[in-house]
């Protein structure tokens, strides 16, 4: 399905992108978008704050809405009025980033211990 950074997708075209790839986000109201549970408003931070790093390295901005213990993310392309690759790509890059858990992966990076609420960042899926 290769198509022009900046063309709108369809709906269909989307959904069955976001199932194959993508399965905890969704299609709402023109906007893809995931709520990412945190541990606490340290781990909201975290998370915020990847995903601006990442936005800005892409080029590309999402909206994010934040509370104390989670963290919407919504992405659209204006200029194409819709979804368009670059929402679905930096979409799963935000996924891989924020879901990354290196304790399970094994090797030297241990990731942040389990059951500590001191070290607790994201709630995994």
């Amino acid at each position: 399905m290769a198509r022009a950074p900046e063309q709108a997708m369809s709906e269909a075209e989307v959904k069955s992108w976001l199932a194959a790839n993508l399965p905890s986000w969704r299609l709402e109201d023109g906007w893809i978008r995931r709520t990412y549970k945190t541990a606490s408003w340290k781990g909201t931070l975290m998370v915020i704050n990847t995903i601006g790093h990442l936005a800005e390295a892409a080029w590309h901005h999402p909206d994010l809405t934040a509370s104390y213990a989670w963290v919407e993310v919504r992405l659209m392309t204006h200029t194409a009025k819709g979804i368009t690759m670059k929402d679905l790509e930096l979409a799963k890059r935000i996924e891989e980033v924020v879901q990354w858990q290196p304790g399970k992966e094994g090797g030297a990076l241990e990731g942040t211990p389990a059951g500590d609420m001191r070290f607790s960042y994201v709630k995994y899926d």
